[in-house]
């Protein structure tokens, strides 16, 4: 069953949860990356260690890692499952070739094709049948692996071009960076050549004229990887990654090896996590939109209204089409569509008068 939130302070929590551990031995959790140190997302990656610490009273520390500390980014799942690194942090759907479903779970594909954003994905996996599956993944996979998710990012930007676009034809004539599995294979299905590539390799590719577009993230993420300093049109809306995840994945062994104390302190600052992300982010990419538009010349313009259903439709038969290959594929998309009959109609709606309330504000700040 799904862990259930209980009606206490923090200050009860990290009281309870320390209470029989006294005695218990103090653990390090070292945690590589696909990431530098540098990157936004570890920011919060820390703030969850830094949770964790308090409500063990100091007895589990989690250091992170650089991206090629122990393996290559690509590695990093294989190493966790074989006990080479303690744990991982990565977004789920770079084991997309392991199997399909982990797209579902890091990055479903156009929202999932029913209109999930990263607030109702946080729904789903709470209280919608989604954590008991993200369990089942690595059973699936074969994997020793315990998943906690921790970081919702989305949306993320369409991405940053030398010029404008003003249609899918100007868009098919860039050799674009996507992230790899589903979403950037469905780029290559509506004609844009995809080229998936980690994040460190972007801002050289583009430099040397490997790719002549590319998309990270969002905002922050992205100023800081420095891609206004090789382009300067930016288009927020995109469909790739609605909803995309980020989240850490623990040895099984190291897992089993924690008293059951501190497995639920590292349950709960996940949970916190999801929240404490979500809150950062928004501040956070507001204020590099602000930098990347009035220090770095950075042009803002509206995605081609033809993209979308060029992509959704093509989301679609993707989603379709893995559905029917593979049964466990088909039992989390189910899952996220029952869930999306139930709350996309009352969320879309709610959340439509505040994205119109929002963008008049915006647009009055122009003036």
């Amino acid at each position: 069953m799904r862990r259930k939130w209980l009606p206490v302070t923090g200050a009860f929590v990290a009281a309870a949860l320390s209470v029989g551990t006294a005695q218990a031995n103090k653990v390090t959790i070292k945690v590589q990356s696909v990431l530098p140190t540098k990157a936004d997302e570890i920011t919060m990656v820390k703030d969850f260690a830094d949770n964790v610490s308090a409500l063990t009273n100091g007895e589990v520390s989690i250091e992170v890692l650089p991206d090629g500390a122990v393996v290559s980014g690509r590695d990093v799942l294989n190493a966790v499952d074989k006990g080479l690194v303690d744990a991982g942090f990565a977004w789920t759907h770079y084991w997309s070739g392991q199997h399909p479903a982990a797209m579902l779970f890091g990055s479903p594909v156009a929202g999932a094709g029913v209109g999930i954003d990263n607030i109702a994905f946080v729904s789903w996996f709470m209280y919608g049948g989604g954590s008991e599956l993200y369990d089942r993944l690595w059973e699936e996979m074969g994997v020793n692996v315990k998943g906690l998710m921790l970081q919702p990012v989305g949306p993320e930007a369409l991405g940053w071009f030398k010029e404008p676009i003003n249609s899918m034809e100007d868009f098919r004539k860039y050799r674009f960076r996507t992230p790899p599995g589903i979403p950037g294979q469905t780029y290559n299905d509506i004609g844009v050549a995809s080229v998936a590539m980690g994040g460190g390799d972007i801002l050289p590719a583009l430099e040397k004229g490997t790719i002549d577009a590319a998309e990270w993230c969002c905002p922050k993420p992205d100023l800081i990887f420095g891609f206004q300093k090789v382009l300067k049109h930016y288009y927020l809306q995109g469909l790739h990654q609605v909803v995309v995840n980020a989240d850490m994945y623990i040895n099984g062994d190291v897992w089993r090896s924690l008293t059951p104390h501190q497995q639920r302190a590292m349950e709960v600052a996940a949970d916190a996590s999801l929240i404490r992300s979500m809150g950062y982010r928004i501040i956070e990419n507001g204020k590099a939109l602000k930098i990347l538009t009035e220090e770095h010349g950075v042009q803002l313009h509206d995605t081609p209204a033809d993209y979308f259903p060029a992509y959704m439709n093509a989301a679609r038969a993707s989603l379709e089409k893995n559905a029917e290959e593979n049964a466990f594929f088909k039992e989390v998309w189910e899952s996220q569509k029952a869930f999306a009959e139930i709350a996309v109609p009352f969320w879309a709606g709610a959340q439509s008068s505040n994205a119109q309330l929002g963008q008049a504000f915006a647009k009055s700040l122009q003036k």
